[in-house]
């Protein structure tokens, strides 16, 4: 058996700043396999944060899901140098595994294994101790104080560097690494820098585009900055709606960075609003060909259809029905593609009210992105493109208090600008189709002044 060295908390202890601990686990709401989901943002912000701080050590967990589950050289800083680690093993995610696998690899000890109570651990890591905790029916933690408990005790634990990699159970002779104390300190500068600069480019979305360029500008060799800061400066770009500076900076980034599907996808998001719908439309159909239909890709395209519907209505009718059966095909095969995902099914039936309102294809969806939406407003988490989804099929079905319900929720949940433009776009759309056969609906026309002055005042 290894004889294990004491952790490598100096540099921490010196610097008056407690010992790293990084946390690997799923983001947002996943299915737990049971037909309900798990609220990961919500387990580590009441149960697993909580419990590390309690154990008085600095919680710390990257943005994977930012940049498509792609492992790039922070995410390894963060495994093989962070103090200690914590791995929560539920849905069996195969990034989490992955991540355990080097972590396991690099450490002989200071690794804590969690699960939610819904499944046995994998055989492979059935001997050794994973702690339960409790779910609730929204899919957060349903015992968060009993179980924060239970972590920070096994965390102190874990200050006593008993082996708990099974690696460096089994393998005798194998050596255990040493980590360069330098090497840490200038890791947790890192870590504290990419902090820092999230938080400077939260404010600089609200000031515009110039903000966001001179801190563009001040990262310098895109090759050398972190992942999860070129993602978060693109979406920022998105909020200030810097379509063409979205543009430019994915063909700058790292290739490891722009092959991700989240970064090609909001390139294709970008092309379509900067007028280039043509290259929008290769883009997207490219990740639909390399990694198959999702609702986001398939969501992207049909905008980019759906506009091309718009600048053709005036011109060639025949075209201008093509495009339109086109964006209809592609939101609703994205709605298909995850019936979870309410946005494509909206847009589908939205855009059914303009070609055949009330006609059979409409009605057989209806009530499925209903209960979609439903689902979604009643568990945790609902943004603001549910809450806008719930009050487009109020206007779609003529139900005004359900509309006005989900206009009110979504104007008190608006991000970005573009989102109730986008909305009130949409309902100019079912407006002009019913102005066309001579009907006029006073307290739709309402909620879609609303939203238009929601996105000016931002």
């Amino acid at each position: 058996m290894v004889v294990s060295p004491e952790p490598d908390t100096e540099s921490s202890a010196g610097s008056g700043r407690p010992p790293l601990c990084f946390v690997v686990m799923p983001f947002g709401l996943k299915p737990d396999g049971r037909g309900g989901s798990v609220d990961f943002d919500a387990v580590y912000t009441d149960l697993l944060a909580p419990a590390i701080r309690e154990a008085e050590l600095e919680p710390l967990r990257a943005d994977q899901d930012l940049v498509g589950g792609m492992i790039h050289k922070p995410m390894f800083e963060r495994l093989i140098l962070a103090d200690y680690a914590v791995a929560d093993l539920t849905t069996a995610n195969a990034n989490v595994f992955y991540e355990l696998g080097v972590r396991h690899a690099a450490r002989p000890y200071s690794t804590v294994l969690v699960s939610a109570d819904i499944k046995r651990a994998p055989f492979d890591l059935a001997p050794d101790r994973v702690l339960p905790y409790a779910l609730d029916e929204h899919g957060g933690p349903a015992h968060a104080e009993a179980d924060r408990v239970a972590l920070a005790t096994a965390l102190r634990a874990a200050r006593a560097a008993a082996t708990d990699s099974p690696v460096f159970q089994l393998i005798d002779e194998l050596p255990a690494p040493q980590i360069d104390r330098l090497k840490t300190d200038v890791f947790r500068d890192q870590a504290a820098y990419s902090a820092e600069l999230k938080e400077r480019l939260a404010g600089a979305r609200a000031e515009g585009v110039e903000s966001l360029r001179g801190i563009e500008r001040e990262l310098g060799r895109l090759d050398d900055v972190e992942a999860g800061v070129l993602v978060d400066l693109l979406l920022s770009y998105r909020a200030a709606k810097g379509w063409q500076e979205m543009i430019d900076l994915v063909e700058a980034m790292p290739e490891p960075v722009r092959r991700t599907v989240l970064v090609r996808e909001q390139y294709g998001f970008a092309l379509n609003r900067a007028g280039r719908g043509a290259d929008a439309e290769r883009v997207l159909l490219d990740v639909l060909e390399n990694r198959g239909p999702s609702s986001e890709t398939l969501g992207l395209l049909g905008r980019v259809y759906k506009d091309r519907w718009e600048a053709e209505r005036r011109g060639s009718v025949l075209r201008a029905e093509g495009c339109l059966e086109q964006a209809i095909d592609a939101y609703r095969r994205g709605f298909e593609a995850d019936w979870r995902d309410a946005y494509p099914g909206i847009n589908a039936v939205t855009l059914m009210e303009i070609r055949d309102p009330g006609g059979a294809a409409q009605q057989a969806l209806l009530p499925t992105v209903r209960y979609a939406n439903r689902r979604r407003i009643e568990g945790r988490g609902a943004d603001y493109w549910d809450q806008a989804t719930r009050l487009e099929l109020g206007v779609v079905g003529r139900d005004r208090e359900e509309a006005t319900a989900g206009a009110r929720a979504a104007l008190a949940s608006v991000r970005e600008p573009w989102e109730p433009e986008s909305t009130a776009y949409n309902l100019s759309l079912i407006r002009e189709a019913r102005a066309a056969r001579g009907e006029t609906v006073d307290w739709a026309d309402a909620l879609e002044a609303e939203l238009r002055k929601a996105a000016d005042r931002r």
